[in-house]
């Protein structure tokens, strides 16, 4: 689908908020099997390479707070020079048209060696969706509204196509950043951890230069 490149962030304003079945089906499904796949926003990355904390919309694609992409499913995949993504055997099934499709797999971010005794686990997590081959094949074939089944007749022994899985990778709210050195807090909150958008910092800025100003008059 091309290099990092070709991938484009979303303007101000639009929010890339797909449901379990649509990251599945109209993003990953494609990836795996070499189809035409619009808009093509979700870039390749190496999963080895990177540690959560570094995900930014140059990496991957950003919205919100979550961060998307594809990786290859490879050996050691989940390892970084960090740390490793632990399984948290919490898997659910992908469903569609009576068919499980995919997989999701919850992991999180510990840092530390996969074999070590002491590893520390963070706030980071991920989901990461895979696909059921046969039966994603069979979907395709038997869906009437979509164009390209012939595409995974053809395809269909192809068994390295599903060797794909589309990450949704986030920090969990109100946490602290784990690189060991920074300590930074992500996100900025009012007295009752509620989340302050710009334009309410901006508002509640206008308010406090508004009543000021009343202060004076009535002095």
């Amino acid at each position: 689908m091309g290099d990092i490149g070709s991938y484009v962030n979303l303007p101000p304003g639009f929010r890339f908020c797909p449901t379990d079945e649509e990251l599945v089906l109209h993003f990953l499904y494609p990836k795996a099997f070499l189809l035409p796949c619009h808009p093509n926003i979700i870039p390749d990355i190496d999963l080895q390479l990177h540690n959560p904390w570094d995900f930014n919309g140059s990496i991957a694609l950003s919205s919100g707070n979550m961060y998307y992409f594809f990786s290859k499913v490879t050996d050691q995949y989940r390892v970084t020079a960090n740390g490793y993504w632990k399984d948290l055997d919490k898997d659910e099934a992908i469903v569609a048209s009576g068919n499980q499709v995919g997989v999701k797999k919850c992991l999180v971010f510990c840092v530390g060696g996969e074999e070590s005794p002491v590893s520390t686990e963070t706030d980071w997590v991920m989901e990461e969706f895979s696909l059921i081959c046969n039966n994603i094949i069979n979907y395709g074939l038997s869906s009437t509204n979509n164009s390209t089944a012939p595409a995974y007749k053809r395809r269909r022994k192809k068994k390295s196509d599903c060797k794909w899985v589309l990450c949704r990778v986030h920090e969990r709210k109100g946490s602290t950043s784990n690189a060991g050195n920074s300590g930074q807090t992500f996100t900025d909150q009012d007295d009752n951890g509620t989340e302050l958008s710009c334009l309410d910092e901006m508002f509640f800025s206008l308010l406090d230069d508004d009543l000021d100003e009343i202060t004076t008059m009535q002095h």
